[in-house]
């Protein structure tokens, strides 16, 4: 799906023989900003798509500080929130491809939003490095809500069609697409309520502006479940997660509904130099080896095998294989 890069041997050639005509004595041929093979020789811009505060943000903010400390060269997180991630990834593309301005992406968001409406990019324009975290999804109600279980929940929402409003993360993410599927395959309709993050669900789960919340469960999340503000119902990997008391999708019913799992990983423009990603890439593996990285991230959330470029590119191509359709009904 993603675009292969390719090294550019004849405009080296033409680059030698012109500092050589020119009797270049030592001057950087490449500019200021190195040459590729010197990466990185200046700071770094790394967008997020979403607002600060959630688990892009977290991510972003986690893997930027061990990337500045690894390179030697500072790390400008920046929040570029909008449009379920496209404002950032837009941001990203005109940065240019030299390996200067990366993102954090969020898929399937990322992927699935350049096949529901123009958004300015499609996913040949960017090159996965690798994932970072992978987050499970929670189906969760406020402390107090009539809902006490998964069983209640889904029999109201089944008795009467979209009348429950549910808070999801952006308007194609997983969230909102399996609560897709949970109408179009089980008969089961809620009303999806787009927000730009973490923080806006949750204000808007506990003011009472939404009956439920399908969201990341990142450690804010975990951490009001915690306390009791919010009540998991169901959560939507194939198997049970260890950290929440709370039973699967599968196991609720809906045995299709296993896609909403959030990969966050490091992309950079299609066309950035090979070296360049092959760096970042060992670069972020060896990162998330690090103990204190693996805590900051939140141990649960680290993939137990590192996702590299090849790998986190098949997780997009499924993606884009599994929603595709349903985007383009």
């Amino acid at each position: 799906m993603h675009q292969t890069r390719t090294a550019a041997p004849a405009l080296l050639a033409v680059s030698v023989l012109t500092l050589a005509a020119c009797g270049n004595d030592g001057d950087d041929a490449t500019g200021s900003g190195g040459g590729a093979s010197d990466y990185p020789t200046e700071s770094i811009n790394l967008i997020v798509p979403y607002a600060p505060g959630g688990p892009t943000d977290l991510a972003a903010r986690t893997i930027g500080s061990c990337l500045e400390e690894q390179l030697g060269q500072t790390v400008v997180v920046e929040n570029r929130e909008g449009a379920s991630g496209s404002v950032g990834m837009q941001a990203m593309l005109a940065g240019g491809d030299d390996g200067y301005t990366l993102s954090l992406i969020a898929v399937p968001a990322t992927a699935t939003n350049p096949l529901q409406e123009d958004v300015g990019y499609t996913n040949e324009d960017y090159v996965p490095i690798a994932a970072v975290t992978e987050i499970p999804s929670v189906l969760a109600v406020e402390e107090g809500s009539p809902y006490e279980d998964a069983a209640a929940f889904f029999e109201y929402a089944e008795a009467n069609p979209g009348a429950l409003n549910v808070g999801v993360p952006g308007t194609t993410t997983s969230q909102a697409m399996e609560l897709r599927r949970l109408a179009e395959e089980y008969g089961v309709e809620v009303t999806a309520v787009p927000f730009t993050g973490n923080a806006e669900m949750t204000t808007a789960l506990l003011g009472g502006n939404v009956d439920a919340v399908f969201i990341n469960a990142s450690q804010d999340v975990l951490e009001n479940i915690e306390a009791g503000s919010f009540t998991p119902l169901a959560v939507s990997p194939p198997e049970p997660v260890d950290y929440i008391d709370a039973p699967t999708l599968a196991e609720s019913g809906f045995p299709e509904l296993t896609s909403s799992v959030s990969v966050f990983g490091l992309a950079a423009p299609a066309g950035v130099p090979d070296d360049v990603v092959t760096t970042l890439e060992g670069t972020v593996e060896e990162c998330l080896g690090q103990e204190e990285v693996r805590q900051q991230l939140g141990e649960q959330y680290v993939p137990d095998e590192f996702v590299g470029t090849d790998a986190f590119s098949e997780r997009i191509d499924q993606i884009v294989e599994a929603y595709g359709p349903i985007l383009q009904e």
